[in-house]
Formats: structure tokens, sequence, C-alpha cells
């Protein structure tokens, strides 16, 4: 057992199930956080337990959230709904604040765990345009994970590791290839349903769809 330990942000889709099997490869002995906060695609935290499953995590978190109560989401309000066709500026399943508070609380685990990786799988090349995913952000967090913790300031600080930041989905999928990740038990769609089957037509769906295509792997996403 490594002792070099690493929080991994585990949603169940394509990406973050990437960097779980990049982390491992790296040496990391992986403890992976998932969060129901009220996503209308809960499809994808079943997803996540099988992807944690399958590549071996020592352990793997949900951590429930009220985030729905908020609203202001397509993600999280049934109200609003989900764009079908690509649209101009953030759209609106943009969830305020989301990976704010997701590292946030993969921080404290961390820093319970003796961990001082974090892993996220945010894209800023094929991606929804939210400005929770741009490097910029990435920096600035782990700036604060430094400044605001008993490990950053008595002991050897954390790094935020984002090794997709910069690759297009095609790349990604080529990367998860590699380390053998079985992409048909991820769940991407912003609507799937209860099955796990993706609708096709939301912004995810598209990404997701062509980077398989550009990539020249057959797409094993179940669509209903």
């Amino acid at each position: 057992m490594t002792d070099k330990k690493a929080v991994v942000l585990l949603s169940g889709g394509l990406d973050s199930a990437t960097i779980l099997a990049q982390a491992k490869a790296a040496g990391f002995a992986c403890y992976s956080m998932s969060f129901d906060y009220g996503q209308r695609h809960r499809a994808e935290l079943q997803a996540a337990e099988r992807v944690a499953r399958q590549l071996g995590v020592i352990e793997h978190k949900v951590v429930g959230l009220d985030l729905n109560g908020m609203g202001g989401s397509a993600l999280t309000d049934s109200r609003i709904a989900v764009p079908e066709s690509p649209g101009a500026g953030i759209p609106v399943t943009y969830v305020p604040a989301r990976n704010t508070v997701f590292l946030a609380l993969a921080l404290g685990w961390a820093e319970v765990l003796g961990a001082h990786d974090i892993f996220i799988g945010v894209n800023a090349v094929d991606y929804s345009g939210y400005p929770d995913c741009r490097p910029a952000f990435i920096e600035a967090f782990e700036r604060v994970a430094n400044l605001a913790t008993r490990e950053g300031v008595e002991g050897t600080g954390f790094r935020i590791q984002a090794p997709l930041q910069n690759l297009s989905k095609a790349q990604i999928i080529e990367v998860g290839m590699q380390h053998g990740v079985d992409y048909g038990v991820t769940v991407s769609c912003y609507q799937a349903d209860g099955e796990g089957r993706a609708c096709g037509r939301c912004d995810s769906c598209r990404l997701r769809a062509a980077g398989f295509a550009v990539a020249g792997v057959v797409d094993p996403t179940r669509y209903r």
C-alpha cells in the first residue's frame, strides 16, 4: 500500500473516471468523493459507485448537499429545461459555486486523510463554458487551500491536480483507453433517465459523442 494518498472528485462521468485512472496509474492510493446535491441526473451517482469499484479505490464517499434548495440551474431545478442546442454565454446548466463547494469538502477530507493531492476532472477545451472549470480558478483554489488549512500552514500543503484542463474530449478518451477505463459504465448526460440512459441531445451528450467520434473509438453510451 502506497502512502501517497489522493482524494479524487468522482462524478461518474467520462472525465472524472479518466482522472481516477490517471491518479491510480501515478501510484496514488485513491479515495473518491461524490456528491448527492439534488441533481436531476442522479444516475451519475450509481455510475460513480461502479467506476470506484472497478478502479479499486480505498474508500468511496458520497456527501449529501442541498444545492437544489438554492435553484438557479437546470441541473438542480426541474422547472428549468436542460437546453438541447448550443447557446451563447454561460449555460443554464451551470450550478452556482458547485466546484468551489466540492473542492472545499474534498480539501477537508484530504486534510483528515493526510492526502496532499486532490484530483478534479475539469476541462477548459471541450466543455460547457463554466467559469469554475478554468485553469485560473484551479490555481486560485490551490492558493486558498494552502492559506486556509493547518496542513497548508504547518505541513507540506496541497496540490489541486487537473490533468485534463487543456485536453480535447477526444484526447481525454485516448488517455482513458490507455489506462483501461470502461466508459460504458459512466454517465455524462445532464438528463439521464433512472437507468442511466442518455438523451443524446444535451451539451454534455454532444461533447461526449463528438469525442468518441474524433478519437475513433466506438461510443459505448446507452441512449434512450
